[in-house]
């Protein structure tokens, strides 16, 4: 397994990281089979995968039990990532963000026991909560590392601005952001951001909830949860889908799967970008490493852009928060 610093001072990290999100109950889906689950990463690690990302609010805790689970005996094999201060109902409903100074040191004494863990590697915000200042956050977090319970500070799904304000508080090792064919909102400030400061980029959401594998048709099945993003509604899911057969037809040529393609181009983004793959089977473990052995020629490369230039996927991942009107 190829080797890459997360970060300018960073840890060195395989080429691509293990997402553990789908092993639980997140946010009301459905739980994985465990023994599967804990398969699935002892795997990822025999295979040299050594990214494992979590976060304390997946399936309520569930999933930091997995993984700690799946690393007895092999702690030194892994850089655990986890993201914290998203409130859960009881029923995995979603009730905002708490990052007040008190709730963080709260809630990482919880994640260490969940893990069997002394430090977690990189630990950071899942959102921010906009009721507390920045300088709280990351003040707290750069207190844990000093406290040993941290070794690095990482940021989700933020702007620049508050990227480089962080960064001056305490350095900002790892941000997590969805960055894809289909979402390269990225490119234009935020990526030059995170290269001027030295920040490794933990690029989720490769495939964009399954668009660009080849295996969406319109409309969607009416159980289909993805039915409520977007992305996948009415004239947007017909013009996406249409992008997709670009892909389709590429990696038909080159003899590969569209997911795989998907995977393998933000990998050829550059070596500050790590594609984050979410997997909860062992069977998964191949054909995902298999995309980190793709190459892609210059009109290759010249035609996906052109395809899925910034804005040509129709729809916003995400449904709308309440009170907002869709886009």
């Amino acid at each position: 397994m190829t080797k890459r610093k997360l970060g300018k001072d960073g840890p060195d990290v395989s080429a691509i990281g293990l997402g553990c999100m789908r092993m639980s109950a997140a946010f009301g889906g459905q739980a994985k089979d465990e023994a599967e689950s804990i398969a699935t990463i002892r795997s990822a690690l025999d295979r040299g995968i050594n990214f494992l990302n979590t976060a304390d609010f997946y399936g309520s805790g569930h999933n930091e039990l997995l993984v700690g689970r799946a690393i007895k005996g092999r702690r030194d094999e892994a850089v655990i990532s986890v993201k914290f201060g998203a409130l859960m109902a009881p029923g995995g409903g979603f009730r905002g963000f708490d990052l007040r100074p008190a709730s963080i040191k709260n809630f990482i004494t919880y994640s260490l026991v969940r893990l069997s863990v002394e430090t977690i590697d990189i630990y950071q915000p899942g959102r921010l909560d906009p009721s507390v200042p920045l300088e709280e956050v990351v003040g707290t977090i750069a207190d844990l590392i000093k406290e040993g319970k941290v070794r690095y500070l990482g940021l989700s799904e933020v702007s620049s601005e508050p990227l480089r304000k962080a960064h001056s508080i305490c350095p900002v090792t790892a941000l997590e952001v969805e960055y894809s064919l289909a979402k390269r909102m990225i490119e234009p400030e935020l990526l030059p951001t995170a290269r001027e400061l030295g920040i490794g980029i933990v690029a989720f959401g490769n495939t964009a909830q399954g668009l660009l594998t080849g295996h969406v048709n319109a409309p969607l099945e009416p159980g289909d949860m993805r039915n409520r993003l977007p992305r996948f509604q009415g004239e947007n899911l017909s013009s996406n889908l249409e992008k997709v057969e670009v892909l389709k037809t590429m990696a038909r040529d080159k003899g590969y799967s569209p997911a795989q393609l998907a995977i393998a181009w933000v990998h050829a983004q550059g070596n500050d970008i790590m594609p984050l793959v979410g997997m909860s089977q062992p069977s998964r473990l191949a054909e995902n490493l298999q995309a980190l052995e793709i190459t892609f020629t210059n009109e290759e490369l010249a035609r996906l852009h052109t395809t899925f230039a910034l804005g040509a996927i129709r729809g916003e991942s995400y449904p709308p928060p309440p009170g907002h009107a869709s886009k």
